[in-house]
């Protein structure tokens, strides 16, 4: 009976594995089941971590579960380790600080702290945080980024959060870093995997003078939809609910002016495996056959296997597999199971169970299907009966009393009961159905004819009048396969009421042309209409692009046409790169507009001696398509050089030097082999020139050394340049100094006081007019002629005569001396003088800090500093005032150890004490924090208004 079978089934046992060893429940505390659910208390990171499964059995057979991993999310302190090493960089460069996050498991994030918490390091077109590395980028340093920098790790899971030791950032003395082209630091991979549905993060970032502006595209040119964000400055790029057609190469762009670079990498589509089509329980006899057959769909294409009762199933003899196909040949009893049909790629496994019963007899009576007849007026009927039966039944209908003989038009008098008897030699049953006869079901809707754009969506009606007793489905077939609204959710879906199949197509592409057909189906009938759909996209890509003939400045191409994707081809572009260009760029072409029924174009303007690629991209009314093939790398022939050294000019060296420089010319303008520069030069009002011949491309630096060359004399200098084919251009005419020749005098009355523990302030005389030339002065210092560690030099260009020296040690005598400089470097220097620093002001901040408040005046009152024999005296204390809204710092000057303030009643102050003295500050207090607290001031106007604590 019905509920024998239901017991039967309800009775199932389920076992469970860790790394396919049974889980023993009966000796294991922590363990137990509860309705076939695997319970585990306090969880043990060594025992627990691993592949669980469950098995389910019960008297047909057993079939597995999908696999589950259990793993345990943790992240390690970094190791114990000293301050790690100072990065020293110049202002302008660009630097990368390393996190190196320690072991781990589970998702982590990164911060940095600037200096000491809570002050973080803010991301902006400037700085950027990798979240893959976890390393700091400052594409650009400039002075305020000097300091100390700390990497924070959060476990995204754990909450845990570890800090690494500090990394001191040292800005070198030594100059600028002048401008240079981006470097692309920060960039992805060159093949990055992607499941269905998942958000994709591509992260890009560039170094370089000026600050780079990230920019990104899709190679193909399609534009980004709207789900597409940029983060960061665009130095992240995010794509949510990824999909196949957000598959393809992006691409990454840094650019400043004085250059730009790109990365590339190509995101491909992944996704887990989906049932297509799977396998249903199945009753058969001894001796006949089975064939089952599973399909699944999933990228990469996954592989199938078979399990019976939870074992592998191998094909021999009967046992026949092919893909997801399972064939048994001539059934026997021991064939009855559970089966199991497993599909799996690198990212997911899934199993479809069903059960093969071989019957050989049965105990009772046929097994019966239930009838129920529908029919409309005038159409034949044919009411089957096909019981279930070992060996097979006979069967017969009956209306009433009568013995139906054949089968007959309809119509309403034909409505009624039907009665099917089966029999054979093991028993007999019966079943009884209605026969309801209805009116004719019409469309009322049909879809046309149409032509669409790619991208574009649409919807194709389909809609019906029906007799309301009968039950209707639609459904929709494209090219002869019914269409899977569940899988194919992204472009189709079904719209409209229970008597409208409407189909909506979104997003459009060139695979979605071509015939529709709406299927109507009703109890008694089954109607279709259908459209033809034309996809109108870009073109195709073009093929079997080929250099016909090439010369210095030309080649001349032909290519073979694509699709044209049901809009005709109405021109070409034809583009091209180098080894020197980043990317591919549009170039000239004679005839200058390539139509559409052209296969051939005069690529021009094109440089001598360098290695070239072309490709073409057709377009129609449409837009553009994606690009062909590449050609073959072709080099064009040489000539002499067209293009001249730019920027020349020099001057500066010793004496009997003439120092001229230029841009070098790149090597994609040398036009040949053999690529050298000619450098002319002459006094100023000769006519005749001195040539030089320098051999080496890359140098940009020439010197003339005579001793008859006048100190600091004008010349007309030029540069050109040549290669085997002969000399190309000359630059225009620049004027360049010879070197000029050191100040011939010492400056005097040189004094020096000092200021503070750790300044000295020094003066000298201004020389008066000599020969040479005075661009400045230079003081060196030093503490010791036996310590040249600790000679120190401070310039100041100008007719300036003071200077201040700062980041000196305190109580320590100090030599100095001043010297005037120029081009050629300093000139003697001024007799040795000293100077000692002040003694170190105290160490110790104000203590015992206490202040009473009577309406908007704040009194406070500290313990005075008594300096040490060793420290300056106070002579004072600094008391300083941050009001929060304007951000301003006031400051007040006193010789008392009291002050009182007069506070607004709006606004929330920070205030701090020190003590002064001759060697400079000492050390602040505790920072006291005043917060107004605007709710007392409501309700109690005439009690204090602020809140006090001191952190």
């Amino acid at each position: 009976s019905q509920t024998e079978w239901e017991d039967i089934h309800n009775i199932l046992i389920s076992l469970w594995s860790l790394n396919g060893t049974l889980i023993d429940l009966g000796n294991d505390y922590r363990r137990h089941m509860s309705g076939g659910s695997l319970i585990i208390r306090n969880l043990d990171k060594d025992q627990d971590t691993g592949v669980y499964q469950c098995t389910a059995f019960n008297k047909w057979g057993s079939i597995l579960s999908r696999q589950a991993s259990l793993q345990f999310a943790y992240l390690d302190k970094f190791k114990i380790q000293t301050a790690r090493s100072a990065v020293n960089v110049r202002e302008g460069q660009g630097v990368v600080l390393l996190c190196g996050p320690p072991a781990h498991s589970g998702e982590l994030t990164f911060t940095w702290i600037f200096n000491e918490y809570p002050y973080f390091v803010q991301q902006d077109n400037r700085r950027f945080i990798s979240q893959e590395t976890g390393s700091l980028y400052i594409a650009k340093v400039e002075p305020t980024d000097v300091g100390n920098y700390t990497c924070v790790v959060n476990n995204t899971i754990t909450r845990e959060k570890v800090l690494s030791s500090p990394t001191p950032l040292v800005l070198r003395n030594d100059g600028v870093m002048g401008e240079y082209e981006p470097k692309i630091e920060v960039h992805f991979p060159d093949s990055v995997p992607a499941a269905k549905e998942s958000a994709v993060k591509l992260e890009c970032f560039a170094l370089g003078n000026p600050v780079p502006e990230i920019s990104w595209r899709r190679t193909s040119g399609v534009p980004f939809p709207s789900k597409v964000k940029m983060k960061n400055s665009n130095a992240v790029l995010e794509i949510s609910n990824f999909q196949q057609e957000d598959a393809g190469t992006y691409e990454c762009i840094a650019e400043n002016r004085r250059g730009k670079n790109a990365v590339r990498g190509r995101i491909s589509f992944h996704a887990k495996p989906h049932w297509l089509q799977t396998m249903t329980d199945t009753a058969l006899s001894i001796e006949e056959n089975l064939f089952w057959e599973c399909k699944a769909s999933g990228k990469p294409k996954p592989s199938f296997s078979w399990l019976k009762n939870g074992e592998q199933v191998m094909a021999e003899g009967r046992v026949q597999i092919e893909n997801g196909a399972l064939s048994i040949a001539v059934l026997n009893l021991s064939d009855s199971g559970m089966y199991q049909c497993v599909a799996e790629n690198k990212h997911g496994i899934i199993h479809s169970s069903a059960q093969l019963m071989v019957l050989g007899k049965i105990d009772s009576l046929p097994l019966l299907l239930s009838c129920l007849s529908v029919s409309r007026s005038g159409s034949e009927v044919t009411l089957e009966c096909k019981p279930e039966a070992s060996p097979p039944a006979i069967s017969l209908w009956k209306k009433g009393n009568e013995i139906l003989q054949r089968n007959e038009s309809s119509n309403k008098t034909d409505a009624g009961s039907y009665t099917c008897i089966a029999k054979n030699q093991f028993g007999t049953a019966t079943t009884t159905g209605k026969l309801l006869i209805t009116d004719p079901t019409r469309i009322t809707m049909r879809p046309t004819n149409m032509e669409i754009i790619v991208g574009e969506s649409i919807v194709l009606p389909c809609q019906i009048a029906r007799d309301p007793a009968l039950d209707v489905s639609f459904s929709w077939a494209f090219n002869g396969q019914l269409i899977d609204f569940q899988r194919d959710s992204d472009h189709f879906e079904r719209v409209g009421g229970s008597i409208s199949g409407d189909l909506m197509i979104r997003n459009i592409q060139l695979n979605h042309g071509g015939k529709y057909v709406c299927v109507i189906d009703t109890d008694v009938e089954s109607l279709s209409t259908s459209a033809i759909l034309v996809v109108k996209g870009p073109p195709g890509p073009p093929d079997k692009v080929t250099v016909e003939e090439i010369t210095d400045s030309t080649a001349q191409l032909s290519w073979t046409p694509g699709r044209d994707n049901g809009s005709p081809i109405t021109g070409y572009i034809i583009q091209a790169r180098t080894p020197f260009t980043v990317g591919w760029q549009a170039v000239d072409t004679v005839p200058e507009v390539v139509n559409g029924n052209m296969l051939t174009a005069t690529v021009v303007g094109l440089n001598a001696w360098v290695e070239y690629e072309f490709r073409v991209v057709a377009r129609n009314t449409v837009g553009l398509g994606e690009p062909s093939p590449a050609s073959s790398k072709t080099r064009t022939e040489d000539a002499i050089p067209d293009t001249a050294p730019t920027d020349v000019g020099g001057g500066g060296g010793t004496r009997s030097e003439l120092v001229i420089t230029w841009e070098p010319v790149s090597e994609e303008l040398q036009n040949g082999e053999g690529f050298g520069y000619i450098i002319a030069f002459r006094p100023v009002g000769t006519v005749t020139w001195t040539r030089a011949v320098i051999s080496t491309p890359g140098v940009a630096r020439y010197i003339f050394r005579n001793d008859t060359i006048p100190p600091f004399s004008p010349f007309d200098v030029k540069v050109g340049a040549y290669n085997n084919r002969g000399e190309g251009p000359f630059s225009s005419i620049a004027s360049v100094y010879s070197a000029e020749e050191v100040p011939s005098v010492a400056p005097k009355k040189v004094k020096a006081r000092s200021v503070s523990a750790v300044q000295i302030e020094v003066i000298w005389e201004a020389l008066p007019a000599i020969p040479e030339r005075v661009l400045g002065y230079e003081v060196v210092y030093w503490e010791d002629d036996t310590k040249p560690d600790t000679v120190g030099k401070v310039r100041i260009s100008g007719n300036y005569t003071l200077v201040n020296i700062t980041g000196l040690n305190a109580n320590t005598v100090y030599y100095l001396s001043v010297a005037a400089f120029n081009t050629a470097g300093p000139g003697p220097q001024s007799a040795a003088i000293n100077t000692t620093t002040k003694k170190p002001p105290p160490d110790r901040s104000p203590l015992n800090i206490q202040w009473t408040m009577i309406g908007s005046t704040l009194t406070l009152h500290w313990d005075p500093v008594v300096a040490m024999e060793a420290e300056s005296k106070v002579t004072g204390y600094l008391v300083l005032l941050k009001r929060h809204r304007y951000n301003d710092i006031n400051t007040i000057l006193t010789n008392k150890t009291t002050v009182e303030l007069s506070l607004s009643a709006s606004d929330n102050y920070l205030i701090q004490i020190k003590a002064m003295s001759e060697g400079g500050e000492g050390v602040g207090s505790e920072p006291i924090h005043i917060h107004q607290l605007s709710e007392f001031t409501v309700l109690f106007p005439s009690t204090y208004h602020y809140l006090f604590d001191q952190l």
